[in-house]
């Protein structure tokens, strides 16, 4: 397996889970990754949410770990980068309205290269213009934007993810061993035991 270069996109109240685990698990399988953040500088971090299912009609949210940044986003140019990583939590509801996110996300998918994105990461996807025509997943709150973005809303169980060509997605953080293996798969991550 040859080592990919990815870039995680953060922000702050990104979900702890969602930033944290895919962040650690595809460094421990060789991949590289830059996480970044827009106005932030390596060294810096951001805060993170834990978002929680207890029984309410929503989920819930505390506060997370600070997550530190290992590279600027302003020094990033995307076409160094094998694939993109969209985690959830509030940060992809304002990072769409960021200078330059959208840019960022349509060139990995005008690209054609893999895109994992998971919970409200759909919101940076529709708000791209990127999902027309393609099966999505998302936190179930994201389902009308992903439809008005013209995919087809997966409506899948919590703990499972889809596939569609190179884009990966999943509704929330309970989807972690299916999103990150399929992710895995779709950059050509072999893993022997």
């Amino acid at each position: 397996m040859s080592a990919k270069k990815l870039l995680l996109l953060a922000g702050d109240y990104v979900e702890d889970y969602e930033i944290m685990v895919p962040f650690q698990a595809l460094l421990a399988v060789g991949h590289q990754v830059h996480a970044v953040c827009p106005g932030k500088a390596a060294g810096e971090h951001v805060l993170t949410a834990i978002h929680d299912f207890e029984g309410a009609q929503t989920y819930s949210e505390k506060p997370g770990h600070r997550f530190a940044l290992n590279a600027t986003f302003a020094d990033i140019r995307p076409e160094d980068y094998d694939g993109l990583v969209i985690p959830g939590g509030r940060a992809p509801e304002y990072l769409r309205t960021l200078p330059g996110v959208l840019e960022l996300v349509q060139h990995f998918a005008h690209a054609n290269k893999p895109i994992a994105a998971i919970c409200h990461g759909a919101q940076l996807l529709a708000a791209a213009g990127v999902i027309r025509g393609k099966q999505v997943s998302a936190y179930p709150a994201c389902a009308a934007e992903v439809r008005l973005a013209g995919a087809d809303y997966a409506n899948i169980p919590v703990d499972q993810a889809v596939t569609d060509g190179q884009l990966v997605t999943a509704p929330a953080w309970p989807a972690h061993p299916a999103w990150i293996a399929q992710f895995l798969a779709v950059l050509g991550t072999r893993i022997s035991l």
